[in-house]
């Protein structure tokens, strides 16, 4: 059973506490010098003119003291807004939906299972118990090339199962928020286990025939938590090229990665992962400010990579029969609970409120300097946002997050829905969860949302947005169709 994240000040390291005050300190200009000019001025129009001439004639400067005055006053405001970091806004973003064709409900994959491994029944067999703890549903969804018997993942089908997903989704982008190719500035496209030449991004730069010096970026590699690495890249670019968008698509393709032998471990993938992908719109640009959906507030990476386990932990490699899958290792949520740790620890000091902060940080010196023995206090991060979109990697994933973090069934309903609708779409699943919660009308103007997801390497990346307007129930999207069927009621497993 893996270490239970409550307890993580058992284990947690004081320098990840360290380096989450470190990002709430780079903002003292903010939060210290913004309030004393506000409150200087706000002096100075109270009173009258006679008062304000009297104490200038009072003050006896000479022509240089003044230029030098105001010489330093300029070159300190300059620096202050030169220094302190644009607004980054979310305009709008799209989800992929695949057609009814693509649909793969339990008896079509076992049966297609026991055809593709009719020689290793066990194996079948393995595919029925966890397909039946999953927490996915009938409405699932493969690739045309994945429906064959057997499967045929070619290059040509990659393509066009990418081409389908991307493509959808930009397009429906674009018609959403009127964006024209000329008007996108920066690219950057995710994908992690399917990485042709050309890239994926130029196939979206061929396609929309964008601007010859687009910042164009392609990640691969870089498992479910890519998404949100892809957004931290695009903020970064925002933050030194003024009045400019940025395109962000994440996707996983499904075609060329489906496991055709009989390793147990490298068969999980195939019963959790289906087709999704998302396209986001990014800006700095203040006039987006008023039609954007959500603010950027921060993102906080942790990389454990340089632990062995955590870096073979989700291992792309060939079975003894030279079969090309992925391994997920026992040792997954082992390692998924430390990363967590680390990340929740560091992001902490930037969205807890003080008493929080205070009772938590309290509690972990006492534990490291004076008793091992007290009782570790949890953070109740309920305080600090009012929605959570947790990655949908599995049932798992979800319960231990939930039942760590204390969360209440409403606050993971997002992701308990969103796999049993689409199943585990790697880094586009947190865009379904912010998709649903939208379209069961809880988005509320001021709300706080934490993104948080997992990846090979192994990684824990979270993302906090704020919302910027209330948003109405949506007329299309992902949900659109089957939103009043959700909530669904999902057994629990029962353990002998």
């Amino acid at each position: 059973m893996p270490e239970p994240v409550p307890n993580f000040s058992n284990s947690v390291k004081l320098k990840y506490v360290k380096l989450g005050y470190q990002y709430l300190v780079n903002n003292f200009l903010t939060f210290l010098i913004v309030p004393i000019m506000a409150a200087l001025i706000i002096q100075v129009l109270k009173l009258g003119p006679e008062e304000i001439v009297s104490i200038w004639n009072s003050l006896h400067f000479d022509l240089l003291q003044i230029l030098c005055s105001s010489f330093l006053i300029i070159f300190i405001a300059t620096v202050y807004f030169m220094s302190k970091p644009r607004s980054i806004y979310l305009v709008d973003y799209s989800c992929y939906k695949a057609p009814v064709t693509c649909r793969v409900p339990f008896s079509t994959f076992m049966e297609h299972s026991r055809l593709i491994l009719k020689d290793n029944p066990k194996s079948v067999e393995f595919q029925m118990r966890i397909l039946e703890r999953s927490g996915l549903g009938e409405e699932t969804c493969l690739p045309p090339a994945i429906h064959y018997i057997p499967p045929t993942p070619t290059m040509e089908t990659a393509r066009n199962e990418a081409e389908v997903v991307i493509f959808s989704a930009i397009d429906d982008l674009m018609k959403k928020t009127g964006l024209k190719p000329k008007d996108i500035d920066i690219l950057v496209v995710n994908c992690s286990l399917f990485s042709p030449t050309p890239s994926l991004s130029a196939m979206v730069v061929n396609k929309y025939k964008l601007r010859s010096n687009i910042k164009s970026y392609n990640l691969s590699g870089m498992g479910c938590s890519a998404g949100l690495i892809s957004i931290d890249l695009a903020r970064d670019l925002l933050q030194v090229l003024p009045n400019s968008c940025a395109l962000v698509v994440s996707t996983e393709i499904i075609t060329p990665n489906y496991y055709q032998g009989s390793e147990r471990a490298m068969l999980l993938p195939n019963c959790l992962f289906r087709m999704g992908g998302a396209a986001i719109l990014l800006s700095n640009k203040r006039k987006d400010s008023a039609r954007a959906k959500y603010r950027l507030m921060h993102v906080v990476r942790t990389h454990k990579g340089a632990d062995d386990k955590a870096f073979k932990c989700v291992f792309q490699q060939e079975d003894p029969q030279g079969k090309v899958g992925i391994n997920l290792s026992k040792d997954l949520m082992v390692i998924a609970g430390e990363a967590l740790k680390s990340n929740i620890t560091t992001i902490g000091p930037l969205v807890l409120p003080a008493s929080e902060q205070l009772l938590f940080l309290f509690t972990l010196i006492g534990r490291k300097i004076f008793n091992p023995k007290w009782k570790a206090y949890i953070p109740d991060f309920k305080q600090a946002f009012e929605h959570f979109c947790i990655h949908a990697g599995g049932r798992a994933v979800i319960d231990e997050l939930q039942k760590n973090l204390q969360l209440s069934a409403e606050h993971v309903e997002a992701s308990r829905m969103t796999l049993h609708k689409f199943g585990n779409t790697s880094s586009s699943s947190l865009w379904y969860e912010m998709s649903y919660i939208e379209a069961k009308g809880r988005m509320k103007k001021g709300d706080r949302i934490w993104q948080i997801a997992f990846g090979s390497g192994f990684k824990c990346n979270s993302a906090v947005w704020k919302c910027n307007r209330t948003i109405k129930t949506p007329t299309d999207g992902p949900w659109d169709d089957c939103i009043d069927r959700y909530p669904v009621f999902i057994p629990e497993i029962v353990k002998l």
